[in-house]
């Protein structure tokens, strides 16, 4: 699987693949064509620390849509287009780490601008409460709760645009 990494500020855009690894946690990649060897040291829900040709890195993920994943690498944003096996893996990744399962997550099921928040961080929502609404082909369209519960996170902001699938709140 090949990835395209697009670095914000520098207006490169990189290729790169695994060509072999390991369960222990190391990689053989290759980033434009040149093989260079990976070790991912920690991993969680939201950061990763690895080594990349002997040099230490730090990142954490400051953005995961269905289209993208944005990485604060270093100080460095780096923009991540998904591939369909990157999205399972990363779907996967950030479910194992972060407390909430699926069941927990609101996900917007058509992709549109968030016109408005209505719930907030903590309110008690009733399954079919509005949580949010979104814009979509000049339709306004209700993200409703699916469940009974308590508004643990909101994730979206107004005017934030979503795609099919986002994580919009967390209710447990």
């Amino acid at each position: 699987m090949t990835v395209e990494y697009n670095i914000e500020n520098l207006n490169q855009t990189l290729t790169a693949s695994v060509v072999n690894s390991s369960q222990n946690g190391n990689f053989i990649v290759s980033i434009n064509g040149k093989e260079k060897k990976l070790n991912i040291v920690s991993l969680d829900a939201t950061h990763f620390d690895f080594i990349l040709d002997n040099k230490f890195h730090s990142s954490r993920i400051v953005e995961s849509l269905s289209s993208h994943v944005k990485l604060l690498i270093d100080g460095q944003i780096v923009s991540i287009k998904k591939h369909t096996k990157l999205a399972e893996i990363l779907g996967k990744s950030l479910l194992l780490g972060d407390k909430t399962s699926g069941e927990n997550r609101l996900t917007s099921q058509i992709p549109g601008r968030v016109v408005a928040v209505i719930a907030t961080v903590g309110s008690e929502v009733k399954k079919g409460d509005s949580v949010a609404v979104l814009e979509s082909m000049k339709m306004q369209v209700a993200i409703k709760a699916h469940k009974d519960g308590k508004i643990k996170e909101i994730k979206v902001k107004e005017s934030a645009t979503v795609s099919r699938n986002d994580l919009v709140a967390i209710i447990e």
